[in-house]
Parts: structure tokens; sequence; C-alpha cells
């Protein structure tokens, strides 16, 4: 019994790492806690705390002994490049596929039991997992620049997955130790990592050496020619398939995707049965389709041709001119960072005499002299005018640095409206063109059904005059006692034909003109936030020099208390 209440007494292990901490979820008041108390001492933290938060301006952010149970509110952070949530009670990873800049993630020491959502996170470089409840290798392999990834101290109990890590050439350093793999801690992990991952360096933090990748190959010889058959196979299907996703997206960037084969002739008779019946007269019938189909496919090849050279020649506007605001920006950042450069040399030209004046201040306040002595008003004076002279200084470099931003979001204003014509006299070219072949299309419609009345009548009144039914589609029965019937159906597909085609000249017409405007008002919003964002931090880098100047007298006190003690 006396041992039972020595239990009692001892307190948990949550009790010891989390004291007096509620489990909870990431919130804007801890991330900017964490934010302003991330490590920095002295001055430097002082003046930390002083900036105003910038989320778009935190690229670290250390949530570790939080007792934080979900992940959330981490989007404004879009730029978070560092990201630390060890020990803690996390049981998913959830609400982080939008740090698409993240490059390390420690989520060691948690209760996460499936490695998911992380798809996104394409520049991850570090990821630690480290002692959570995972029990299975998935969802890993499109990481593509992971270099080290440690998953010891899991549940793992397959090498299935270890296999796409072979698709992960830049992973060096693996840590899988402690998972029970094969049912026991006991596999030879070492080996068959150095098998059959032959980019990875380091094994539980352990060079492998040739002699283990050796043995490592003997012992697992069959595995290892089962996984590089595999592994061929999938490499040529995914060559394959990203050659047909980029063709898709040129095409579709081109606005002629569907035209490059039959497509949009087989597409004028889908839902068209008494089109299809028409076919099945005879072999002049099939011979016109046939011919149909060929002028069809002639004339949609001239628009697909088309439309990729105007997509080139789109593309290289495009170009040429994103490379003229990279230039014009690249310009004035350095001009930026000369006025900031000439400013700093003034500043510290100044402070050193304002930190002679206020020194002198200091001692004689210490020595029990009066403030308004003639003396210290005179050192008073004098740190006044060093003041002013700052301030104006100050105001000398804003008044630069507004200026060049001014001239810059002018200039990308104007780049942008000249950029905004010529695209949209490309595009007008690309349309005009393309019209031209959409009419083409309509006459081959109207041309085709203008034969096939010819062959249907003919047809009709040949069976009519032998009365002879038999073979006649079950479709055109009924125009066998009314010769009308016949040309209602001929006339139906023309329209049906015609539609379609129309359908898919609105369509091209529709995207290209939304293609302008959309790109139009995504680079007038991207350049509105980027002139803001740079307003700001123009005028929050001031403020903070402005009050370095106000913090100096503590220093200097601080200073002279700390030589006298």
């Amino acid at each position: 019994m006396n041992e039972i209440k020595k239990l009692d007494n001892i307190k948990s292990l949550d009790e010891i790492i989390y004291p007096e901490i509620e489990p909870g979820i990431i919130s804007k008041e801890m991330i900017e806690y964490a934010y302003l108390n991330d490590g920095k001492t002295g001055e430097a933290a002082r003046l930390h705390k002083m900036e105003p938060v910038v989320y778009e301006r935190i690229f670290v952010l250390r949530l570790e002994f939080k007792n934080i149970l979900r992940i959330d509110h981490l989007w404004i952070m879009p730029n978070l490049t560092k990201l630390s949530l060890n020990c803690n009670k996390i049981e998913v990873i959830e609400h982080i596929d939008m740090l698409t800049a993240l490059k390390e993630l420690d989520l060691s020491f948690n209760y996460i039991e499936r490695i998911e959502n992380i798809e996104k996170l394409v520049n991850l470089e570090v990821l630690t997992l480290f002692n959570n409840l995972i029990t299975k290798i998935e969802n890993l392999d499109v990481l593509e620049k992971l270099v080290i990834l440690s998953l010891g101290n899991n549940k793992i109990t397959s090498t299935a997955g270890i296999e796409r890590f072979r698709f992960l050439k830049e992973l060096r350093v693996l840590n899988l130790q402690g998972n029970p793999i094969k049912g026991s801690t006991s596999f030879p992990m070492d080996l068959y990592v150095a098998a059959i991952l032959p980019d990875v360096k380091y094994y539980e933090y352990k060079r492998i050496t040739d002699e283990m990748r050796q043995n490592g190959q003997e012992k697992f010889y069959r595995e290892l020619r089962e996984i590089e058959t595999n592994e061929e196979k999938e490499i040529l299907e995914r060559s394959a398939e990203a050659k047909e996703e980029f063709d898709a997206q040129r095409l579709a960037s081109s606005f002629v995707e569907h035209l490059n084969e039959h497509q949009l002739y087989e597409s004028l008779w889908k839902g068209d049965e008494d089109g299809h019946a028409l076919l099945m007269i005879g072999q002049v019938a099939t011979d016109l389709a046939e011919e149909y189909d060929h002028d069809i496919y002639d004339v949609t090849q001239e628009i697909y041709k088309f439309g990729l050279e105007c997509f080139e020649e789109r593309e290289k506007e495009i170009n040429e001119f994103k490379e003229s605001l990279e230039e014009g920006q690249t310009q004035i950042q350095k001009m930026g960072h000369n006025v900031i450069e000439e400013f700093l040399r003034q500043k510290e030209l100044i402070f050193e005499r304002a930190s002679a004046v206020l020194k002198a201040l200091e001692l004689r306040t210490l020595r029990g002299e009066e403030e308004d002595s003639p003396e210290s008003l005179v050192l008073l004076d004098l740190f006044d005018k060093i003041t002013m002279e700052f301030d104006d200084t100050i105001n000398d470099v804003w008044q630069q640095l507004m200026s060049q931003e001014l001239h810059l979001h002018e200039s990308i204003e104007e780049t942008t409206v000249n950029f905004q014509r010529r695209i949209q006299e490309m595009m007008a070219k690309f349309v005009e063109q393309v019209q031209t072949y959409f009419g083409q299309l309509r006459d081959i419609a109207i041309h085709f059904s203008e034969n096939m009345t010819e062959i249907a009548t003919h047809y009709i009144n040949t069976k009519t005059a032998m009365q002879d039914f038999a073979g006649v589609p079950p479709e055109l029965l009924h125009c066998m006692e009314d010769r009308e019937a016949i040309l209602n159906v001929i006339a139906g597909m023309k329209d049906s034909h015609i539609q379609r085609i129309d359908e898919r000249e609105d369509r091209l017409m529709v995207r290209s003109r939304e293609f302008i405007e959309n790109m139009i008002d995504e680079l007038n919003n991207d350049e509105l936030e980027r002139n803001r964002a740079k307003i700001l931090e123009i005028n929050s880098y001031l403020e903070l020099m402005s009050d370095s100047l106000s913090a100096l007298q503590t220093e200097i006190r601080e200073e002279i208390l700390n030589e006298e003690t």
C-alpha cells in the first residue's frame, strides 16, 4: 500500500513537461509571442520587440513544449522556412500545405500516426518525425529536395515504402532506428538501406561504407532486382505522363487543346443518332464522311499549328516583360541599398557625437551637478541639435527611398499598360485568323450536308421505286413514306454540327479574352501588394532607426553604471 501511495504522488511526464499549460491549438497570439521571444538577448531583444509583427517576414518559428494538440493559423506566414513543433501532443499533420517555402520541419516527439498533407512542401530539405506513432511509410516520394529524413522510434513494421526513396535523389541522411521492422528491431535495416538506396550516404547518422553497401546488395539481391525492375517501369510511365501533361498544358495555353487530332470531327457526331443512321445508307455515304473527316482535320491542323505559333510569340513577349520588370526592380534595389549604406555611415558619425554628449551629461548627473547648470544646458542644446540633424537625415532618406519607390511603381504601371496593349494586339491577330478558320469549318459542314442530301435523296428514291426496304436503317424507315423527313434529318444533322463548331469557337474566344484579363489583373494586384509592402518596409525601418536614438541614452546610462560598479 505504501508503494502504491508513492506511485500516486509521482507526477506524470506531461505534468513535468507542460506545467500549467492547457492543451490547445496554435493561435495568432501564440505565434506572435514565440516570434517576439525567439531567443534574442540584450539590446537586440529590446529592438526586436519594438518591431511590428509582419507575418510575411517571419521565416523561423519555434513552438516547442507548448502542449499543442492541433496545428492551425500557420497560413499567415507564407514565407516560413523553418518550423519546429517538436515535443507537443500533435496527432495529425494538417494545415501546413500552404507553407511551400518551408525547408525544415521538426515534428518529433508527438503522437502522429500517419504521414500526410505534406505533398505540397516541395522545398522541404529536412524532415524530422522521430518518436511518433507512425505505422507506414507513405507520401514522401514527392519531396524531391529532401536531404535529411528521420523516422526513428515509430511503429513502422514493414520495409514497404523505403524503396520509394530512390526517387529522392537529394536524400543523403536517413534514420529508421527503433522501428519494429519485420516484427523485430534486429532486422538489418542498415544493410537494406545501403543496398536499395545508393544515394543515401548516412544511416542512423553513421556513414555507409562500401563494404556495407556490397554486403547489403548480396543479402538483398532478389529484393533489389525486383525494385529496380519496378522502378524502370515507373520511370517510363512518369516520363510519358509528364510529356502528356506538358503537351496538354501547352495546348491549353495555346487555346487549341483537342484540335491536334480528329477530336473536333468526332465530337460533331456525339448524340447525333439520325446523323449516324445516314452514314449507314451505303459506301458512298461512308466515303463522303471520310472526306468530311479529312477536310475538318486539315482545318483543325491549321488552327492547331497557328495556335502554337502564336503561343510561342506570346510567351516570348511575356518573358521579355518579366525580365524588364526584374531589371527595373533590381536597379531600384541597388539604388536603395546605396542610400541605406550612406545613411548608416552618417548614423554612425552622428551616434558617436551623440554618445559623447550623453556620456558627459550622465557623468555630470552622477557627480550630482545640477541639470540646469550652464555646462549641462550647453550639452543639452548640443544634443537637441544632433537630434534635429538625425531627424533631418532620416527625412532625407525617407524622401529618397519613397521617390525611388514611386518612380518604380509608376514605371511598372506604364510598362504593364504597354504590355497589355501589345498582348491584346497579338491576341486580336490570333482571334481574327482563327475566326476565319472556323468559318471554313462551317462551310465544310454545310457542303457535307448538301452532298449528303443528294446521296440520301437518291437512296430514298431508289428504295421507294424498287419497294426494297430491306437494310434500311430503322431511324430512316419513316422517310420512305415522307420524303421531306429526310431533308429534316439532314438539316438537324447540319444544325447540330454547326452548333458544335460554334461552341468550340466561342470557348476559344472566351478563354483568350479571359487569359488577358486574368493576367493583367494578377500583374496589377501583385504590383499593388509589392508597393504596399515596400512602403511599409521603408516606414518601419526608419521608425526603428528613429527610436534607436531615443534608446541611446538608456544604453549610455547602463554602460556608465556598469563601469562604475
